[in-house]
């Protein structure tokens, strides 16, 4: 099992290991990063270190009024975030056991404008739900889905688009729009996602159509992609966009050539702040994700992670998610 903090390095080990050369074990990597021989906390001007100078704001008392008074006299908002390591939205620092990431700054955020002090639990993927279903946690901010299914259960204020995106080796002059731009591409991308479902329906919509077919590809780890991608064994590689961004931030050696939703083309898919069914929560959380909005904190943590493509204009409540399959 790979350690978390290799794991947080991974894609850094890209900016200096050599591209060249056959792709060794993701531990021989991290120990080529400068982060490993020169103590430097920084990977392409991203800070992935413990002392991470957080933005924060002050309360606002009319928004906090807004919270269930048992939570108000307590004082701390207890949430829930994956364990999983997943750069840049929750990761371990280079200290291998401080969490950082996008989902975690703007926790901060909605905490700060509440007046509430955070107390965060990572935990496994299950767990997350399991806590909001026990009144562990008031809130999961862990790149969650709006789905129908999940509406169900849980109430939702947005905070961020849920895309997937196309990446290329920097200097590509292809771009992604629709299917016919990946006939006869060869295309990396990770076996059971979402992803990969849209990628094999667009394959066989270009089929339909006379045209070449997707040469779909599978490895085992991101490094693999990018090394593939490097070298010219693959022409791109369709993953998340939130790590396609930390990717190409981070590497200086990609680009993105393409965005679309995680849903595909029948819906914009949303992540948001998930709390219990009818906790009394999500009107404070929309109202403070929408006050960071307009005062400019939640763009500058977008910017700060390379996310800014994913920035909302506004929290929506229970929107129309993902539909049932």
């Amino acid at each position: 099992m790979l350690s978390r903090r290799t794991l947080a390095l991974s894609v850094a080990a890209l900016v200096a290991a050599p591209l060249l050369s056959a792709c060794g074990g993701a531990t021989d990597a991290a120990t080529r990063t400068g982060a490993a021989k020169g103590g430097t906390n920084k990977v392409g001007g991203i800070n992935i270190g413990p002392d991470q100078h957080r933005i924060h704001v002050k309360k606002v008392d009319s928004i906090a009024a807004k919270l269930p008074a048992a939570v108000r006299k307590r004082g701390t908002l207890r949430l829930g975030g994956s364990a999983d390591s997943s750069p840049p939205l929750g990761f371990y620092a280079t200290d291998d056991k401080t969490r950082i990431g996008s989902e975690i700054d703007l926790a901060t955020l909605v905490a700060d404008t509440l007046g509430l002090k955070v107390e965060f639990s990572a935990v496994s993927w299950e767990n997350l739900f399991v806590g909001l279903d026990s009144g562990k946690f008031d809130a999961v901010f862990s790149n969650v889905t709006v789905t129908e299914e999940r509406k169900q259960k849980y109430d939702f204020a947005t905070y961020r688009l849920d895309n997937i995106a196309f990446e290329a080796k920097k200097g590509a002059d292809w771009r992604v729009k629709g299917p016919k731009d990946v006939a006869g591409k060869t295309i990396a991308v990770a076996s059971g996602t979402n992803q990969e479902k849209i990628l094999v329906d667009w394959s066989a919509q270009d089929e339909k159509v006379g045209l070449k077919p997707v040469d779909i590809k599978y490895f085992q780890k991101d490094t693999d992609y990018y090394l593939a991608l490097q070298s010219g064994r693959i022409d791109g590689y369709l993953g998340p966009s939130p790590s396609v961004a930390y990717h190409v931030a981070t590497a200086g050696q990609s680009q993105v050539i393409g965005t679309l939703s995680g849903a595909g083309d029948k819906i914009q898919g949303k992540i948001a702040a998930t709390t219990k069914k009818d906790s009394g929560l999500v009107d404070a959380y929309a109202a403070a994700l929408d006050h960071v909005i307009e005062d400019g904190s939640y763009g500058r943590v977008l910017k700060r992670w390379g996310l800014s493509s994913e920035a909302v204009e506004k929290s929506e409540i229970n929107p129309p998610g993902l539909p049932k399959p």
